[in-house]
């Protein structure tokens, strides 16, 4: 049996469900293996099918979802109906996390923790399935990029969005680099990681409502965008308002400009990262 991979096909952007962290923003590498029998062309499988139907297949699977581990005790799952879903979390600090949308917004994951190696035998089995027969196997490698740099998870939504990004809760790992004068600034950037650590980051005309759960304020989000209606309830703790969109440009936008305010003599450059190797950069 032969076997051929291909690293770094592509990168699951998603945020899932944790309830120590709550809304998680992820960004995972995937490396995928094939083994098998040689076809008539002498390939296990073609390449250029590997880089698109392989790749795409695994975009809607679990690509700018929500990944919720439906075994946990604190999780409760509902169907509104054959083309909605809705989610509720209890987290460990008491708050509480829903989200409603369109089914293929969210993704359940039959385990108590998302995690790449829950993940992973799902989605082999359904990429096998949908393999030709001489394919026998298919082995993914799912894992985080590394970092030397600070980085954060947030999690967002754009309504105004014709594809999956639409989606109110998605999200990614992302690292920043912050410029003064020309010259990094390694505090500044360890700042704004802390402060967007598993964070939602949320446009202020999409709150709907500010409600109380329990003894803490909680935040309700919801806008009709091309999918369907969405709603996200989150604790007003894990949100970080802002008064545009949430595009990367915006949020590169939004932290020079609120760095410039702060340092006014200084030059401002800022290197948003979203998910893996691509980003928008913002200067004052």
């Amino acid at each position: 049996m032969t076997a051929l991979f291909v690293n770094q096909l592509t990168t699951l952007d998603f945020s899932y469900l944790s309830p120590e962290r709550g809304v998680v923003g992820e960004t995972w590498l995937v490396d995928v293996i094939l083994r098998g029998d040689l076809d008539e062309q002498g390939m296990v499988f073609d390449f250029g099918h590997v880089k698109k139907q392989i790749k795409a297949s695994l975009d809607i699977l679990a690509d700018h979802r929500l990944l919720v581990p439906s075994a946990h005790p604190a999780v409760t799952v509902k169907a509104e109906n054959e083309e909605r879903i809705s989610v509720q979390m209890q987290t460990s600090t008491g708050d509480l996390i829903e989200c409603k949308a369109p089914a293929p917004a969210i993704l359940l994951v039959n385990a108590q923790e998302v995690t790449p190696k829950a993940l992973t035998p799902f989605l082999e089995k359904t990429l096998l399935d949908e393999l030709p027969d001489n394919v026998k196997g298919v082995e993914l490698h799912i894992y985080p990029e590394q970092f030397s740099d600070a980085f954060y998870h947030y999690s967002h939504g754009l309504k105004k969005h014709l594809g999956d990004c639409q989606r109110i809760a998605h999200g990614h790992r992302s690292p920043i680099h912050i410029y003064f004068n020309g010259q990094r600034d390694p505090m500044q950037e360890a700042g704004w990681a802390q402060t967007w650590k598993d964070i939602y980051i949320a446009t202020r005309e999409d709150l709907l409502e500010q409600v109380t759960i329990g003894k803490q304020n909680h935040l309700r989000f919801g806008y009709t965008s091309d999918q369907g209606y969405f709603e996200l309830t989150i604790a007003e703790s894990r949100c970080y308002l802002i008064d545009t969109d949430s595009t990367v440009e915006l949020l590169a936008e939004h932290i020079a400009s609120t760095l410039k305010a702060r340092n006014p003599d200084q030059s401002v450059r800022v290197v948003a990262f979203e998910g893996f190797n691509k980003g928008a950069v913002a200067e004052k």
